[in-house]
């Protein structure tokens, strides 16, 4: 892999935590392996680990070879880290809750009770939908029983407009009936009653979502482009205009709408403009991860936000010197600490795919530009790279869950993806000079207008190409065959270089 990254231990470790949450655990659960099974493959590292150690005892062993050599000294470490990632991800996948305990017979529920994790987000019909972390059920006569786990709950329209004042935190009863889907269970809510309100700390933030949703809405022109800002820059989709999301999802570039490491970049960006010059590099990259926090807290709990964040905190550690510069290591200990802490996330398409797509990114999609440097231009070869790689390492993912893909959003993120860090900075401009100069913001609704008619245009032409509807596990192979491809020839280009530059 590029960048020598490939006897990373942190790589190791989430090579191995992957492994064990995302395959071992899952047969251990559903019983096709036993105990024994996990035991013998966690005992494979620790054999190879003392056979390295007696062989790089005896230097005759390993000859002249250096490689060798360096292989056998990196052993232990890596070994260690890929069993240790065994048991981290065998522990998390034992913290993913696998459906809500009621307490009562789950026909019988006729209410449940509990704390919202997330903010209630409107679906169709005017309905509102949100994640209930249970408390209590109601049964049969009036009977009510301890619940825990989490459900999701649809709260009908006369209700879904009262629960918009209320937000993450607050504690709510509702009475209907419980459903049994493909996914799981849900519960149909036909009352609702709020039982106690959030914390504080909750309670500005839901007021500050608010508030800044209303500017977006009442904002002068058209207040299509209104409800993307609100959408790009806090993920409230309430006001996002229904076709263009499916515009997106055909040119396939929804991706865009979700919040993630693109967002962010355009934040920090800003941050470190403001405070580079006056605090100094270490001292903006410190100010840019409490502003990064601050950012998180109020968004939310988006899985691939907070793989954002923590690739960004991590990095800063890096900048401070307290970990190697290395992007895919810092990848790795982001998916590992996020894995450990929550648990529930990694099971969540949104954390799989963005993951996978910094995968891409950093091996096929930095071994592609490294092929492709000098024969295209720079400021066309990096966005390609990057978009190539990302499809790359999403593609089978992709395809197992939405039935098909979309190469020509490749095409198209070169397009869309520009003018919408654009139009982020000229949201953020419009909102600063709404609140210090409101007269003065109707000049930049116009631009923004225009930029968001580009994008849709754009979305709307990229849609008209079908997409490809292939089995997912030939488009795993194809994707892992490419990726490996595009890995050796760029090894191999390196290493050619390398031989002659000594006879430029």
């Amino acid at each position: 892999m590029p960048g020598g990254s490939k006897t990373s231990p942190a790589l190791c470790a989430a090579c191995g935590a992957a492994l064990s949450y995302y395959l071992l655990f899952p047969l251990m659960r559903s019983g096709h392996i036993g105990v024994s099974v996990f035991l013998a493959l966690a005992f494979v590292p620790v054999a190879v680990l003392c056979l390295s150690r007696v062989l790089a005892s005896f230097p005759a062993a390993v000859g002249a070879d250096r490689e060798t050599a360096r292989v056998l000294r990196a052993l232990p470490a890596s070994l260690t880290a890929f069993a240790a990632g065994l048991a981290l991800g065998i522990g998390a996948g034992a913290g993913v809750s696998h459906g809500p305990v009621f307490g009562v017979p789950r026909e019988a529920v006729t209410g449940v009770s509990g704390v919202l994790l997330d903010d209630p987000r409107p679906v169709s019909g005017g309905r509102a939908m949100a994640t209930l972390s249970l408390r209590s059920a109601l049964g049969a006569a009036g009977v009510r029983a301890t619940a825990t786990g989490e459900l999701t709950v649809f709260f009908r329209e006369e209700n879904a407009e009262r629960l918009r004042e209320f937000g993450r935190g607050t504690e709510v009863f509702a009475e209907g009936r419980l459903q049994s889907t493909d996914r799981g269970y849900s519960f149909g809510a036909d009352s609702l009653h709020v039982t106690a309100p959030a914390g504080s700390p909750d309670r500005f933030r839901t007021k500050l979502r608010l508030d800044l949703a209303r500017r977006f809405a009442d904002a002068p022109g058209e207040a299509a482009w209104g409800g993307l800002a609100l959408a790009l820059l806090l993920g409230v989709r309430d006001n996002l205009d229904s076709g263009l999301t499916t515009l997106y999802r055909n040119a396939g570039i929804s991706y865009i709408l979700a919040l993630s490491g693109m967002h962010l970049a355009v934040i920090i960006a800003l941050v470190s403009f403001l405070l580079k010059k006056p605090l100094g590099v270490r001292p903006a990259a410190i100010a840019g991860a409490v502003v990064i926090i601050a950012y998180c807290l109020i968004v939310g709990p988006l899985p691939s936000l907070y793989r954002s964040a923590l690739m960004y905190v991590l990095g800063v550690l890096a900048v401070l010197g307290m970990l190697k510069r290395e992007s895919l290591s810092v990848l790795s200990m982001a998916f590992v600490v996020q894995l450990v802490f929550a648990p529930q996330a990694g099971v969540s398409v949104s954390f799989v795919l963005s993951y996978l797509a910094m995968v891409g990114i950093l091996v096929p999609g930095r071994s592609l530009g490294g092929l492709l440097r000098g024969r295209v231009p720079p400021f066309v070869l990096g966005p390609f790279a990057l978009s190539v790689g990302a499809f790359v390492g999403t593609a089978g993912v992709v395809a197992w869950v939405f039935g098909d893909i979309r190469p020509v959003g490749i095409f198209a993120g070169l397009v869309v993806a520009p003018l919408t860090t654009v139009f982020m900075v000229g949201s953020m401009a419009w909102l600063a000079v709404d609140v210090v100069l409101p007269g003065l913001s109707p000049l930049l609704s116009r631009p923004l207008s225009l930029l968001y008619r580009a994008m849709e245009e754009t979305a709307r032409l990229a849609g008209f190409l079908p997409g490809v509807r292939v089995s997912p596990y030939l488009v795993l192979l194809f994707s892992l065959v490419l990726a490996v491809g595009l890995v050796l020839l760029d090894r191999r280009l390196r290493a050619r270089r390398g031989r002659l530059e000594p006879f430029a």
